[in-house]
């Protein structure tokens, strides 16, 4: 067995997804820019990457070192990556339970006019949605 049985294409994507392993092609990497983290404490670099396959594109956050570690023509190989959306358009990402490596294999085709994260999907806040993941029983006094 090759390991791929799980293998996700890009044209499947969708918001929240998890656990994604998917071979990709960087088509580019935008300009890294400093954010800080939730507490404040510490500085990061981010950039966007536009990466993609046969069915489609979208944005993958780089964060850090890997910035640095990857370059537009790269095949790269997300294991454990999931879906957000940011700013209502669609991103992958890789976190830090997942991981990203260059990969041997060749991806020659990709579909730039499918691009995903060019979509923009409608957020709507948990506790607006009819399942909210918070179920609180009001106690009575």
């Amino acid at each position: 067995m090759n390991g791929l049985s799980n293998e996700c294409k890009v044209g499947s994507l969708k918001p929240d997804l998890r656990n994604l392993d998917m071979t990709v092609k960087i088509i580019n990497v935008g300009d890294s820019r400093i954010v800080f983290s939730r507490r404040g404490e510490r500085k990061h670099l981010v950039a966007e990457a536009l990466v993609g396959d046969e069915t489609g594109v979208v944005v993958l956050t780089l964060w850090d070192d890997q910035i640095k570690r990857f370059k537009a023509g790269d095949t790269v190989r997300i294991k454990n990556g999931y879906t957000t959306l940011f700013k209502g358009s669609l991103r992958l990402n890789t976190g830090k339970s997942g991981s990203i490596e260059k990969s041997e294999e060749e991806i020659t085709e990709v579909n730039t006019r499918n691009n995903l994260s060019e979509r923009t999907y409608v957020q709507i806040p948990w506790h607006l949605s009819e399942s909210s993941p918070y179920r609180r029983k009001r106690r009575r006094r």
